[in-house]
């Protein structure tokens, strides 16, 4: 389903069965300033621009620049509400709130600093029971924050609400280090202790090019928004790994960028070489990838720049970049004011929101990291895995479904940032053309069809060099076989062993050739065979074989 990315808003969809699910709506305010946190456990490289927002969709709010978002939400802990971030990309429920411990929690004897590229945030580990998006957790583990320094404090804001895997949890490797197994994630324990709900949560992170339209997106348990039903109908997207993964990883396939592919590699120990692992962050405002894929997107762009100060590429404001990422074999586009928004601290100048880094992003463990840059182009099911009837979960997986029209996207970038829109704007994946006139057709498996023709193009030359080769060979067994002709003619020979020949040594015994009987100094050198490699870059012809007046004199 392709819908236009003008702002939409969101009606409060309750569910219509008994199930306490329901999409709340999320909503945005205007940046009060630049701010960039990094988060412990991706490297140091998330980025976060907070906007306050409530959950009930009732509260009148303003924002003046679509790119300064990060996504929060109510959650009550021990009957006291509280604003949270919502990040798919951390596993820990931490909040600071008024008072030190939390009203009606149960505080142990753990405590920790979360430490992070920016800010920290210290407390003990305490229990209480959470309500969050309808659905009830008896006894949740949590991080009661005595003190912090924290960018997303300054927005509102009490803490931060991890919807990942448990393993990625560091509040449960506190608690299973005292032996107890209590620590669990929110998302684990909102599922386990409500089994009648379908065991997934729903993203809509849209933003808006109209400055008085409130609502960006959509957050839900359970349920999917009425609007993007048909997600559920989509392909599943399996994570990477697809058992027990630490975080929400999917497999990249590749990216198309003004018509052109772009192949992804990977430095993650078992994925596949021509893919790419990547992390499906809310947390994150932008994306981080590697220099060449960020030197493909901005570097064909006229006037574009990279900034070495500020780590990102400079781009000019009315260059439309139409991109689209292939996973799974599905194409979704994305916004191009997403890709190039207009910079924080001076709109007049528009920045590359895929930032590049260094060897590995991931130190190994994930390629990219995708941000809401990419996400307010699709609408995410993140599916932790149905239970069994052994009460056993399932495979996590992950559902996207497009909603961005590319030709609507080019009249929203043009209709914000002056000139003309594209028109017949066409991403598909595999191998079948699409699009005609002066759109953009575009296949991310040109490649393998390129590696194919020139397969085809060089194979009759490969044949010929192993043809080649194998006369070589069969000229070099003649040669021998005159050789050894020649010499037994001469003078008789002992053969021990496969290829090789002895000649019997003065002062040796003519009966036998046992090493250990001769003097050292009349050990034989012997000559090892030639490999026969037939590949091109590796095969030496051996030498041309002596003949019976230039053999070189046996050494004793």
């Amino acid at each position: 389903m392709k819908v236009s990315t003008r702002a939409l808003s969101f009606a409060l969809v309750l569910s219509a069965s008994c199930s306490n699910a329901a999409v709340y709506p999320l909503k945005r305010v205007k940046s009060q300033s630049q701010v960039i946190a990094k988060r412990s456990g991706t490297s140091g490289f998330a980025p976060h621009v907070f906007a306050a927002t409530g959950s009930d969709g009732d509260d009148e709010v303003s924002m003046d620049n679509v790119h300064d978002l990060i996504y929060l939400a109510n959650i009550t802990v021990g009957g006291a509400p509280y604003v949270v971030q919502l990040d798919t990309g951390s596993s820990d429920l931490w909040i600071k709130g008024p008072q030190n411990p939390l009203p009606n929690s149960k505080p142990t004897t753990i405590s920790y600093n979360i430490s992070y590229g920016i800010g920290w945030a210290n407390g003990v580990v305490g229990y209480a029971p959470v309500e969050f998006a309808g659905i009830k957790v008896s006894q949740q583990a949590f991080l009661d924050v005595s003190s912090a320094s924290n960018p997303v404090l300054s927005y509102d804001a009490n803490g931060i609400a991890g919807l990942g895997f448990t393993s990625l949890s560091t509040v449960d490797a506190l608690v299973n280090q005292t032996g107890a197994s209590s620590g669990r994630s929110l998302l684990y324990n909102a599922f386990a202790f409500n089994p009648q709900e379908p065991n997934y949560i729903a993203f809509a992170l849209q933003s808006s090019t109209e400055p008085d339209d409130e609502v960006v997106g959509t957050f839900s348990i359970g349920e999917t928004a009425s609007e993007y039903a048909d997600v559920l109908k989509t392909s599943v997207i399996s994570t990477f790994p697809a058992n027990s993964p630490r975080r929400w990883s999917v497999l990249l396939d590749g990216l198309v960028v003004n018509g052109k592919s772009v192949s992804v590699t990977t430095n993650v120990t078992g994925a596949p070489s021509n893919k790419a692992v990547v992390v499906l962050d809310t947390g994150t405002s932008y994306t981080y990838t590697s220099v060449d894929v960020a030197k493909a997107i901005y570097g064909g762009v006229s006037g574009a720049y990279y900034d070495p100060a500020q780590v990102r590429w400079v781009v000019p404001c009315d260059a439309e970049i139409d991109m689209a990422l292939q996973i799974a074999g599905t194409m979704y586009p994305l916004h191009p004011l997403d890709v190039s928004p207009s910079g924080l601290t001076d709109p007049s100048q528009c920045i590359g929101s895929f930032i590049p880094q260094g060897v590995s992003v991931g130190a190994g463990e994930f390629d990219w990291l995708i941000g809401d840059n990419v996400l307010r182009s699709v609408y995410t099911v993140y599916d932790f895995g149905d239970f069994d009837s052994s009460g056993n979960m399932g495979n996590p997986y992950v559902k996207l479904l497009s909603i961005i029209d590319p030709n609507e996207a080019s009249v929203d970038f043009h209709n914000v940032r002056g000139g003309t829109a594209s028109s017949n704007i066409t991403y598909n994946a595999g191998s079948s053309p699409a699009g005609t006139g002066g759109g953009t057709t575009v296949n991310v498996s040109d490649d393998l069809a390129n590696t194919l023709s020139k397969i085809g193009t060089f194979f009759p030359a490969l044949l010929a060099i192993m043809a080649l080769n194998a006369l070589v060979i069969l000229l070099l067994l003649v040669a021998a076989g005159i050789y050894l002709w020649r010499r037994r003619t001469n003078s008789p020979r002992r053969r021990v062993g496969l290829g090789r020949t002895l000649t019997p040594m003065p002062g040796a015994r003519s009966t036998s050739y046992d090493m250990s009987d001769m003097p050292s100094e009349q050990a034989l050198h012997t000559y090892q065979p030639v490999s026969m490699a037939l590949t091109e870059d590796t095969f030496v012809p051996p030498s041309p074989a002596f003949s019976k007046m230039d053999r070189p004199k046996s050494v004793a």
